[in-house]
């Protein structure tokens, strides 16, 4: 039998897709009730479904343009792409990162001030230093989340969870599971909360 936990929706996403980025700034607001922020490694979904995403094909400038006019009309600043977005920023860091700082009830704090970072200030999550500002704007202590994000254990419980979310059905970010069903994408949280409801 399922716990409270459990029967809570779950939001999944990773650091690099602005989508997901989007998705985190509301919805926390937009569905009836806070869902489990789960972190996932999107190469690894990529790489396990066969998917190439907009961003790596010729969907790329029109994908970008819409995620900068989404972010404008609601209100989020301007969006900033990181020097080589997103292929050669790509690192698991900042999944390790909120892996760390779900476990100490931060992970929500986390999420949103590392893809701020990301989406709004340009910045690289493969700079460790760049993970570790972050962290501090949730009073996360520098040396514990460097030390977490080369942990075996973390990096297994992020493995595990990206596994998990595969064997869901998760095959993109930013998805929103409501029991059995799965909404896929920043334009679906209000799918998701009309299914909640």
């Amino acid at each position: 039998m399922a716990g409270p936990e459990e029967d809570r929706p779950t939001f999944y996403f990773d650091f690099y897709s602005p989508y997901s980025y989007l998705a985190a700034e509301r919805v926390n607001h937009v569905l009836p009730v806070v869902p489990r922020w789960q972190p996932v490694a999107f190469g690894a979904v990529l790489k396990e479904t066969g998917r190439v995403p907009w961003s790596l094909d010729e969907r790329r400038e029109e994908g970008m343009r819409e995620c900068e006019e989404r972010a404008l009309a609601r209100g989020l600043p301007p969006l900033r792409w990181p020097p080589g977005w997103p292929r050669e920023s790509y690192s698991l860091l900042p999944v390790r990162a909120a892996i760390f700082a779900k476990r100490t009830g931060r992970v929500v704090a986390f999420s949103l001030a590392c893809m701020r970072q990301v989406f709004a200030g340009g910045k690289r999550m493969d700079d460790p230093d760049n993970v570790v500002i972050a962290a501090a704007a949730c009073e996360l202590h520098p040396r514990a989340v460097l030390t977490a994000i080369e942990s075996r254990s973390v990096k297994d419980e992020a493995r595990a969870a990206t596994d998990a979310a595969l064997a869901r059905g998760l095959r993109g970010v930013p998805t929103v599971r409501v029991g059995d069903r799965l909404f896929w994408g920043d334009d679906s949280l209000e799918e998701a909360a009309e299914a909640m409801s």
